[in-house]
């Protein structure tokens, strides 16, 4: 049969429709009634609708229900029918859609057919993919085995076999850069076999192990040569050592750790070697050092040089020469000499140029030199030991000699040393040459530069006692002059004192302020002593006055405010000065005193009926008279008897002070007394009086 287009089918179909086939003929106006109808949940549907809005406005408009429902389902007739009739309308593209939709299916299904056979080919590569996955894993494990066992293995030749190059250079080369590299190499080869148990089980050891043993003792034999050979060129004369040690020996480092690791006795055969020549070598220097600085010193002070000592005892007046002029004058004064401890970092002397120039030298000088060279020599030597064989301990045994060698020539010196100024000046410098020490952080000196510091204390307490012993025990007859001017063992002392606190300043040691002490009561002491020998009170207080004002001048000239000792001296010479302004006073105004002294200051009317015109009138006249010629001769005395220009103006202006003070007592006595107007005329102005004071008080 035919099959009939669906197009053509439609259309034939659409002039036979016919809606009635399908809806029929509806009677709407029918009352419906079933016996079977429930009411049951009428009631509620009922109160459901009395608030539908629609539903009030039919009940109040009145309409009947049933007319009401059948207009509404003529209206959802009519829409259906109106529905219906688009749909037919649409037909064609409703076929049209059909046909494309069938269409899609079967391409859909073609496609479906291809992506199955997709994924069927797809699973069989990821299959294959997994077998080469597990291939290349395997793969790269045996190649990663296979590398590490080439690496060890590599290893393992390289570590043991023996080239012919180096069994060239380590038996007939030269020592140098390259016998060094190669004498590294075949350390790294003994270590390698001594360490590793496995290598020792190997068959290859047993060829190789007595070769490399063969090198190691023909290495061992030429370095031991070798380095024989440099140290004993460290002997020859004028060789520069620190040059040789750190240009040559240093470069040649690795023979002495080749020795230390594989030839141990040899080591300590080189190690002994180096010290005994080092030994031998820096005593030699250190002693003709010594020796040349010898000749160079000059001598400040013997046994007999003690501030308690006449002078001619000491031989100093017969002293011959400028030069022990001078030597004398540093005995016990600091001057110059203060220098050295500005010089600390300066080098060493060269002692044949000062020789040359006839220079000589307080040991201080020579002292400081000598420890110069030492701390810098072994500075170097410790660096170098240090380095050069790793071990700090053999610096002590190379310069146990050295040491020695300087003990032997400072404890001589030490003994017959009775300079204290010297010694506290080595004291100071040993102090100097410790904080270089320490700030280099070499400790190799600590325990040498301490002995030297505990062998100068004793040494300066021992000297410094002899001055004390020799002002307390001073024969004060021999020490006597007939002379008010200032003695000669005071200007020691005092010069003395200054140089100690000088040198104590930046310091403050408690122990040498104690025996600065000790010495300032010695001297007070003995210049009481001699004061004594005066007949005269004044001239005693003159002569107390006088050494006293010398003391004070020459601790302030020092710079150094002279500590207690000046403040102690300042308050004696105020008392002094004071005794002396009354002596001075009652030698030529003594009635004028006793009677204002017996006289108070505040003395009353009653009091003052009691004293007469006539006890009064001779003291009245006799200062009027010879006031002035008294000043001048009070002028006189004092410029002749103080050596002080400045500090005897200050005594005459002191007692001139307290005789304008005296004198105005008097004047205010002689107008309380009845009667006492009549003496106006002879009394002398307070201004005239003034006048002389300022006349004979310049300080030009």
């Amino acid at each position: 049969m035919e099959a009939v287009p669906a197009v053509e089918a439609l259309d034939g179909h659409r002039d036979r429709f016919d809606l009635g086939v399908f809806v029929g003929d509806l009677a709407l106006d029918e009352e419906v009634t079933s016996d079977d109808e429930s009411l049951e949940g009428l009631q509620q549907e009922l109160d459901d609708c009395k608030n539908d809005q629609e539903v009030a406005n039919i009940l109040a408009n009145g309409v009947k229900l049933r007319e009401y429902t059948k207009g509404v389902e003529n209206n959802i007739r009519q829409v259906e029918l109106d529905s219906i009739q688009d749909y037919i309308k649409e037909s064609e593209n409703l076929v049209s859609l059909h046909d494309q939709i069938i269409d899609c299916d079967n391409i859909l299904s073609q496609m479906e057919t291809v992506l199955t056979g997709f994924q069927t080919e797809i699973g069989s590569i990821s299959s294959e993919i997994k077998v080469l996955q597990e291939k290349s894993m395997d793969m790269g494990l045996k190649l990663k085995n296979r590398k590490a066992a080439e690496s060890k293995l590599s290893k393992f030749v390289e570590d043991i076999i023996v080239p012919p190059r180096m069994i060239d250079i380590i038996v007939d080369g030269e020592v140098n850069d390259e016998y060094m590299k190669t004498l590294e190499t075949l350390s790294k080869k003994i270590k390698f076999i001594d360490a590793d148990p496995m290598v020792k089980s190997s068959k290859a050891l047993k060829d190789v192990q007595p070769e490399v043993e063969r090198l190691r003792q023909k290495a061992v034999s030429k370095i031991f040569e070798f380095v024989i050979q440099k140290f004993y060129a460290l002997r020859k004369p004028k060789t520069n050592i620190q040059i040789l040690q750190q240009s040559v020996l240093l470069k040649y480092k690795y023979t002495i750790i080749f020795l230390k690791e594989h030839a141990k006795e040899i080591y300590a055969e080189v190690r002994a070697a180096y010290i005994d020549t080092m030994n031998k070598v820096l005593s030699a220097h250190f002693r003709a050092y010594i020796q040349a600085l010898e000749k160079l010193q000059m001598d400040i002070a013997t046994s007999t040089d003690l501030l308690g000592v006449e002078t001619r005892s000491t031989g100093f007046l017969f002293s011959i020469g400028k030069e022990s002029l001078k030597t004398r004058s540093s005995v016990f004064a600091l001057g110059e000499r203060i220098n050295i401890l500005k010089e600390i970092d300066q080098p060493a002397l060269i002692p044949h140029i000062a020789e040359a120039k006839s220079q000589k030298y307080p040991y201080e000088v020579l002292f400081r030199s000598l420890q110069k060279l030492l701390i810098d020599t072994a500075t170097s030597e410790f660096l170098f030991t240090d380095d050069f064989f790793g071990e700090e301990s053999i610096f002590h045994d190379i310069f146990a000699g050295p040491i020695q060698v300087v003990d032997e020539h400072f404890n001589a010196v030490l003994l017959n040393c009775y300079d204290a100024i010297g010694i506290m000046l080595m004291i100071r410098i040993i102090h100097q040459h410790q904080l270089i020490m320490f700030r280099r952080r070499i400790p190799c000196l600590d325990s040498y530069l301490d002995k030297v510091n505990m062998s100068l204390w004793p040494r300066f307490k021992m000297v410094f006692d002899l001055h004390l012993n020799s002002l307390r025990n001073a024969n004060i007859k021999t020490l006597w002059e007939d002379d008010v001017h200032p003695h000669y063992v005071t200007r020691r002392y005092a010069e003395f004192t200054a140089s100690l606190v000088h040198l104590n300043v930046e310091h403050g040691d408690g122990q040498l302020d104690l025996n600065l002490e000790r010495l300032r009561m010695a001297i007070e002491d003995l210049l009481v002593k001699l004061a004594k020998m005066f007949s005269k009170p004044k001239l005693q207080t003159i002569f107390l006055i006088n050494n006293y004002d010398l003391t004070i001048a020459i601790l302030k000239e020092a710079g150094t405010e002279g500590g207690k000792a000046q403040l102690h001296f300042e308050e004696v010479l105020k008392r002094n000065i004071a005794i002396y302004v009354e002596e001075l006073l009652q030698e030529h105004f003594s009635d004028l005193i006793r009677f204002v002294k017996t006289r108070p200051a505040d003395e009353t009317a009653t009091s003052s009926e009691k004293v007469s015109i006539s006890e009064v009138e001779p003291l009245v006249k006799d200062f009027a008279s010879r006031y002035k010629a008294a000043i001048e001769l009070m002028h006189k005395d004092v410029i002749t008897s103080f050596s002080n220009f400045l500090c005897g103006m200050e005594i005459l202006r002191a007692a001139l002070a307290q005789l304008l003070l005296y004198y105005t007592r008097l004047t205010e006595c002689v107008k309380r007394i009845n009667g006492g107007s009549a003496l106006n005329k002879d009394l002398v102005s307070i201004s005239s009086i003034l006048f002389e004071i300022k006349k004979y008080s310049r300080t030009f």
